[in-house]
């Protein structure tokens, strides 16, 4: 069976007049010995099928939380920096076939019995948020296909201690959905959105439906929300950065750019790349009541206003400005694989050990063995095209 991948996108920034920035970053393991059956069961599981890990989230450790606390440093990685955003990914299938997150021959999709089911998924949030996680993005594949989505979201947004329920959505459906969604918890939106042009849509996505998806983008505006996001491409799409900054002019939208990024089989080159230094100055060019705004340092992106306009301009700047150095982010996939490194080939399972039937101290010793192996920072943008990693739509966007 081929698999279909939803369009890659960064965290959604809420519309402020505080940004943020952040990182990708690798790590290397580390786990201290416990003595408990279910942690020895899970030890000898790490002594074997235990991979190197990777991680793409890192925050700096605040004055205020103890290096100490037991249940902060399984989020606490070996350069000091504090994990605190898991982006899940809800399933593998998507309702588009997007360039640039899938291999144009297909992917095989992961059977359904070995992804993570519901409650699997609801335990290792609550496990990641009582130890200090405070904004959950949902991903995919496109995570609205799933007909359980309402009741995903209802039950992570009553978990003690999360601050941000987001989710990451090509829009395809979302418009309908949108209302029950804000009723059940969502905090945050983020839409992706290549191209104002629906004959170039149907390119990139290998799909029909702009309309639908400009729809979805009214509807979250409408009810609070205001992220879409832009991967840009030479030769397709960056002759329309100007014309999405537009869109920021009557409305609270907030545009981010995104560079383009390498994974497995969506061909990437580096004349493809439109570095952030390139779309500044076309904005800057044509916009010139434009302004920088104060970034957070657990940010993705550089953030920016207009003089007069009621929206933002954000780049995101994986390849040539990366900012591994503030990263806060791990990744749980639709498999149960946790990654620490969006850029990171290596993984190690959370769905195993669970299955096995490890508590939550023996899954917090595997968690926090792998975010203690996250590196300073990702390869770089052509070792990375050179790392053989998994393709988007596996990843989650």
């Amino acid at each position: 069976m081929r698999r279909y991948v939803s369009k890659f996108i960064a965290c959604p920034l809420p519309f402020t007049k505080t940004n943020f920035f952040l990182v990708n970053c690798e790590v290397e393991s580390y786990y201290a010995s416990r003595e408990s059956n279910s942690q020895g069961l899970v030890r000898s599981y790490l002594n074997g099928s235990f991979a190197k890990t990777y991680a793409t989230s890192c925050a700096t450790l605040s004055e205020d939380t103890s290096k100490d606390s037991p249940v902060s440093d399984m989020l606490i990685d070996s350069f000091g920096r504090l994990h605190t955003y898991l982006r899940i990914s809800l399933t593998e299938r998507c309702n588009l076939r997007c360039h640039y997150c899938m291999p144009a021959e297909g992917v095989e999709l992961t059977p359904s019995p070995q992804l993570l089911s519901p409650n699997e998924i609801v335990r290792l949030a609550n496990l990641f948020v009582s130890s200090g996680v405070e904004k959950i993005r949902l991903t995919g594949g496109e995570p609205t296909i799933r007909k359980d989505i309402e009741d995903i979201c209802l039950q992570l947004s009553n978990l003690k201690g999360l601050k941000t329920l987001a989710i990451t959505t090509n829009g395809m459906t979302l418009a309908k959905k949108l209302p029950k969604l804000k009723e059940c918890g969502l905090t945050s939106v983020n839409i992706s959105l290549d191209t104002l042009v629906p004959a170039k849509f149907e390119f990139i996505t290998r799909r029909k439906g702009h309309e639908r998806v400009m729809e979805s983008i009214n509807a979250a505006v409408d009810l609070g929300y205001n992220p879409v996001n832009c991967v840009v491409m030479r030769g397709f799409n960056e002759d329309e950065i100007c014309d999405f900054v537009e869109l920021t002019r009557e409305k609270p939208i907030n545009v981010r750019f995104i560079e383009f990024m390498p994974f497995d089989g969506n061909v990437w080159n580096v004349k493809k790349l439109v570095p952030y230094s390139e779309m500044l100055d076309r904005v800057a060019k044509q916009f010139t009541g434009l302004k920088r705004l104060k970034d957070h340092p657990t940010d993705t992106a550089k953030n920016f206003m207009i003089d007069g306009y009621c929206g933002s301009v954000s780049f995101i700047t994986s390849m040539t400005e990366h900012f591994c150095a503030g990263c806060n982010r791990l990744r749980l996939l639709a498999d149960g694989n946790f990654k620490v490194c969006l850029f990171g080939p290596a993984e190690v399972s959370l769905r195993d050990p669970l299955q096995l039937g490890a508590d939550d101290d023996a899954l917090r010793e595997v968690i926090g063995a792998a975010v203690k192996r996250k590196k300073a920072s990702h390869a770089g943008m052509f070792d990375i095209a050179r790392t053989v990693n998994r393709p988007m739509i596996h990843i989650g966007g």
